[in-house]
């Protein structure tokens, strides 16, 4: 199996249904912290929703509409990177990720993202990436900063969410404007 190294001995590896009982260990670390902006913990709650969680997206890895990374750290399962959508006929998919609280604030999630983005570009031709977020998620954004995103707007109240209303802001990339910004790294 691959694994990518993130530096500070970190890996991004597949996030496999045959990894159920680690993934849900994990989101169990982490349920409140992630919970916070992110509803994979309502669904990922017992092995059989982490099973059918992972096997959803290997379902999207087959059929070329998605992907799921996880990000190990000491080799540790503590958060992860996903193309929830993508669709290669329009040229556009949309970036997520999620982190524990233990691996915050050690740019892994940006460092995971990038080589996320640059496969989907340089890979399977996409021309947009997009960034969904919570507007209260502080992290997430500054991620999309990191990665030279521009914020497209805002959906207000667009998102139920634990029985609240949130906005959503949209940001993005365009093939062009990525690897204008790598070249010059």
């Amino acid at each position: 199996m691959y694994a990518i190294s993130l530096g500070d001995d970190a890996e991004l590896r597949p996030l496999e249904p045959w990894r159920a009982r680690e993934f849900l260990e994990h989101i169990d670390r982490g349920r409140e912290y992630i919970g916070r902006y992110v509803g994979m913990p309502d669904l990922v709650t017992d092995l059989a929703s982490s099973r059918a969680y992972l096997q959803r997206h290997a379902d999207k890895t087959a059929a070329d509409t998605g992907r799921i990374c996880g990000i190990w750290l000491d080799d540790k399962l503590v958060g992860g990177v996903m193309l929830p959508n993508l669709d290669t006929a329009q040229g556009t998919a949309e970036a997520g990720c999620w982190l524990e609280p233990s691996a915050a604030g050690r740019g892994l999630v940006t460092r995971a993202v990038r080589l996320l983005i640059d496969w989907a570009i340089e890979e399977r031709g996409v021309h947009r990436v997009e960034w969904h977020v919570a507007s209260k998620n502080a992290a997430s954004i500054a991620v999309a900063r990191r990665l030279g995103m521009s914020r497209d707007g805002v959906l207000r109240e667009n998102h139920l969410y634990r029985g609240r209303r949130q906005d959503t802001e949209v940001w993005s990339v365009l093939a062009p404007e990525w690897r204008a910004a790598r070249a010059e790294s």
